[in-house]
């Protein structure tokens, strides 16, 4: 395993992190404590050293296995944990969102249930679009100067919202975020035309969920199986998600998927997480498993290494429509009439 720095910080993060969303869950698709242990020993034994978490995870259960995982040598791993979401609280209209008041409850029971003093990477879980951006940015800022918080981040939020975040923050001499967490896959590259820009400009790593599409790119689905796993539950396998489908673009990804790992002898799996770190920018994939065959065997993928032809090959096949304005700026037209003609000759 090797190590990267976090977005523009000197926080150093191992190649893949370890998700805990299913550690204590009670769903058909939960890990018990006991099952956690043996994918956090694995996952510690091949040098990582990043644990995500959130107070909504397993109804914070998940924290509080996080908390014993890591007795003894807490020092050693960085936590990141999220807030935002929150079950409901007898009607109270502030358990949730991103306003402080929510911020700074959930922070004190996330540090309880960790039995920490402090989480190096705290997220902001999702965007309400109600909190005013200042708000957010300044509460963050005093929980880092309260010594509570050591990095901040965001999840699921506009890129105009994180660019606007950032930009108001270093003006104002607050605290800026390093990491940006966003649903990114083979069959989910959306995030390349709005997100990788800002991300680039903004010096953010890019900290990516559900990196194999809720086990669809490890062909279970394919092969008829994946009882047992989320899309086979009620709350995943339902049309209110729109994650839940694999929708038209498996038809011309997974074959080809199929092929490549073929020739490399490597499974599905861990070919789609390979692919990620052969991104153009800092791609962490957070690694979420129920068995520890399962994470060694998505482990094994940081040993990986994909020739150009392959990773254009899965490119290709994996490519979507840039949606305006950016189709529009890419065309040869609009190139050639932003530099005079001169496009293919001009260097940055």
């Amino acid at each position: 395993m090797n190590y990267r720095l976090l977005g523009r910080s000197g926080l150093r993060v191992s190649d893949v992190g370890l998700g805990t969303m299913t550690f204590g869950a009670t769903t058909g698709w939960g890990v018990s404590a006991e099952t956690a242990r043996g994918l956090y020993e694995s996952y510690r034994q091949a040098g990582g050293n990043y644990i995500d978490t959130a107070n909504q995870y397993a109804g914070g259960r998940s924290e509080e296995i996080v908390a014993d995982l890591v007795t003894g040598h807490r020092e050693e791993v960085v936590i990141a944990s999220k807030y935002t979401n929150s079950a409901p609280r007898n009607g109270d209209a502030n358990a949730g969102g991103n306003h402080r008041k929510n911020m700074v409850q959930s922070i004190e029971g996330t540090l309880r249930r960790l039995r920490t003093d402090y989480v190096d990477l705290y997220i902001v879980h999702s965007w309400d679009l109600l909190t005013p951006v200042d708000e957010v940015m300044r509460a963050l800022d005093d929980l880092v100067r309260a010594g509570k918080i050591l990095y901040i981040g965001v999840s699921n939020t506009p890129a105009w919202v994180v660019a606007k975040s950032n930009t108001l923050a270093e003006l104002r001499g607050w605290t800026c975020h390093i990491g940006l967490q966003i649903e990114y896959h083979l069959l989910g590259r959306a995030a390349e035309a709005e997100f990788f820009p800002m991300a680039a400009d903004q010096g953010l790593s890019v900290l990516a969920w559900s990196p194999l599409k809720n086990g669809i790119l490890t062909g279970k689905y394919a092969m008829g199986s994946g009882q047992g796993s989320r899309l086979a539950t009620p709350m995943w396998n339902s049309s209110r998600f729109d994650w839940a489908a694999p929708g038209d673009l498996a038809e011309s990804v997974l074959p080809v998927l199929f092929d490549t790992a073929a020739d490399l002898d490597v499974t599905p799996a861990q070919l789609a997480l390979a692919w990620l770190r052969h991104r153009p920018i800092h791609v962490v994939p957070i690694l979420g498993a129920t068995s520890i065959a399962q994470m060694d065997e998505n482990l094994a993928s940081i040993e990986i290494r994909l020739s150009d032809e392959q990773v254009n090959r899965l490119d290709e096949a994996s490519a979507v429509p840039l949606d305006y304005p950016h189709h529009y700026l890419a065309s040869p037209m609009a190139r050639s009439f932003r530099s005079g003609g001169l496009y293919e000759r001009i260097s940055r």
